[in-house]
């Protein structure tokens, strides 16, 4: 999971996604590197560059894995690891399992806060920048909370706290 301070531009992860991004990246530099060059030397042999559709896409692959690559190492040089059990249990914070209520419909909801880069909704994975994750970050169990979402306003009553 990761969260990015905007004072000094640290990102919080947590360790699985930490060794899924350094994997990740080792594929793409490994595998993906190669891939590519292979492209860009097979469309190399099929004669002019400067009409040829097959190089002209190759190389922009390219370039699009290179800037992947980047944006990786880019993360990964500012990433610091956060355990869910060095942070308090009384709060709602990045971490956190919740259940919620919603109010109007009665439905229980559960999500785990997260980062933006982990955030994956048909998981529960919610970011903590997202307007729920916003609304939730602070509250305690028991409170009620009214959420501005694109779709209007939501209130969930905040069930229980776990990590």
């Amino acid at each position: 999971m990761t969260e990015t301070n905007a004072n000094n531009g640290v990102v919080y992860l947590t360790r699985e996604r930490l060794v899924e991004l350094e994997q990740e990246l080792r594929q793409l530099k490994v595998h993906g590197r190669g891939e590519i060059a292979g492209k860009i030397a097979e469309a190399r042999g099929h004669g002019d560059l400067s009409e040829n559709a097959e190089y002209d896409a190759a190389k922009e692959a390219q370039q699009h894995l290179e800037l992947k690559i980047a944006k990786l190492e880019q993360t990964l040089s500012r990433a610091r690891i956060i355990e869910s059990k060095d942070l308090p249990n009384d709060k709602i914070y990045i971490l956190s399992n919740v259940t919620l209520k919603d109010v109007k419909t009665k439905k229980v909801l559960q999500y785990k806060l997260v980062s933006p880069e982990e955030a994956n909704f048909d998981d529960n994975k919610i970011s903590v920048t997202s307007p729920i994750g916003k609304g939730l970050i602070g509250k305690k169990k028991g409170d009620t909370v009214k959420i501005a979402v694109p779709a209007g306003e939501l209130t969930y009553q905040i069930l229980e706290i776990s990590r």
